[in-house]
């Protein structure tokens, strides 16, 4: 489905209610199937979300989640400790092709047996459930923390718990502190500090229920939309100021484009600051919030600002190629990219041009990243519909503010 995108007056003013964070979702909904005490409020409605659900209930002996990535890391740790179980785990095209090698390595080491049907590295994967009693384990530190979270929601249930040793520079730490406060706040016992983590085990834990705070990377549309408009109010439920989401980050990040934050009884209103004047040029390191990227690089398209963004060597690992991706989708717009494995840096060239179909490569965020380019020029998005993989309401969540959509 192509979807034609404008915004007839460049003003944006609502209130949206966005579904349950799917990183909380799926930390979560792991959690809960080794601890069923464990009840969970305001789930995601993602694919995501939905897929990891189905596949912890599933009696099946292949399970295919698709284009998730969570859940194929999540579910290879799980389903590694699970020893009654033998399940194939495969996915979409594109899940294939994204490598897996260092968590089935990290997994095998600590006594699993996960083979590859197909090609080594690469799912799909064929795990043989095991009881595992080593309880030590080494990673490098700059990989993608869901190969680190992975492990460490599995490790109170193993009978001896797990230490991880992280080599190297530790990147994504948000997520990663996400995962252990959720993970304290249910009454494991854990501890970090930036080298190692240590989960103790814990064949019990007392009954908890736990409300899943809202999504912000799915705010960060918001933001930019309120930096894009001429002028813009919108309101957002369910956001807790002390977050433990790292894209909570937004808040900092967008005061660079003069978006204003406010937090109250549990919603944010975000405003755009008056006469507010923007810088020519932005660096950014995003080496803790990856996930921003492609939404920062089109506000700074729509803008006319020029920027650098850093610390993104894992994107090109993700539902896309993101950095190319970004890459070629914005200079259909007229903008010079250039980017590197980690970097990418933005020239503008004053203008954009309109009528350009993006492309989305089978990614959610590139669907939404450039949807708030549709007020300041007519722009079309094709593969709409791959925004369920997040954020399913979105594009009825853009008719709310008064944006004009052709399919």
């Amino acid at each position: 489905m192509q979807l034609k995108l404008n915004h007839p007056t460049q003003i944006a003013r609502g209130e949206i209610t966005v579904t349950g964070s799917k990183s909380e979702t799926n930390r979560l909904l792991i959690l809960q199937a080794l601890y069923p005490q464990i009840k969970i409020l305001n789930l995601s409605n993602s694919d995501d979300s939905n897929v990891t659900q189905k596949g912890l209930k599933s009696k099946g002996d292949t399970i295919d989640i698709h284009h998730a990535g969570t859940a194929m890391r999540f579910l290879t740790a799980f389903f590694a400790t699970q020893s009654d179980r033998e399940v194939v785990l495969t996915g979409s095209k594109r899940m294939q092709e994204r490598p897996i090698k260092l968590l089935v390595e990290a997994l095998n080491s600590l006594g699993a047996e996960i083979t590859y049907p197909k090609e080594y590295g690469f799912p799909p994967l064929v795990i043989k459930g095991k009881k595992i009693t080593k309880n030590k384990v080494s990673l490098p530190a700059n990989i993608s923390s869901q190969y680190i979270s992975a492990l460490m929601l599995i490790a109170p249930s193993l009978e001896n718990g797990l230490v991880i040793d992280l080599v190297g520079e530790t990147t994504s730490v948000p997520y990663i502190q996400m995962t252990l406060t959720i993970m304290n706040q249910l009454g494991f016992e854990t501890a970090f500090d930036g080298r190692q983590i240590s989960i103790q085990p814990s064949s019990i834990i007392d009954a908890k229920t736990w409300t899943v705070e809202s999504d912000w990377s799915s705010a960060s549309y918001f933001y930019s939309i309120v930096a894009l408009a001429q002028e813009s109010e919108i309101i957002l439920d369910s956001y807790f100021e002390e977050s433990r989401q790292g894209d909570a980050a937004l808040t900092e990040i967008y005061q660079k484009f003069g978006v204003k934050t406010v937090f109250d009884a549990g919603k944010i209103k975000l405003s755009k600051r008056v006469n507010y004047s923007l810088p020519n040029h932005i660096s950014i390191d995003l080496r803790n919030t990856p996930d921003l990227a492609q939404t920062i690089a089109v506000t700074c398209l729509g803008l006319h600002v020029d920027c650098k963004l850093t610390g993104l060597h894992t994107l090109k690992i993700k539902e896309t190629d993101r950095l190319t991706a970004l890459k070629v989708e914005m200079e259909k717009l007229g903008a010079t990219v250039d980017i590197t494995d980690d970097t990418l840096e933005l020239k503008n060239t004053g203008f954009i041009k309109k009528d350009i179909s993006i492309e989305t490569y089978n990614d959610h965020r590139m669907a939404m990243a450039f949807a708030p380019l549709g007020l300041k020029v007519p722009i079309s998005i094709n593969d709409a519909g791959v925004v369920s993989k997040s954020y399913p309401g979105f594009w009825e969540d853009l008719k709310k503010i008064d944006f004009d959509q052709k399919i």
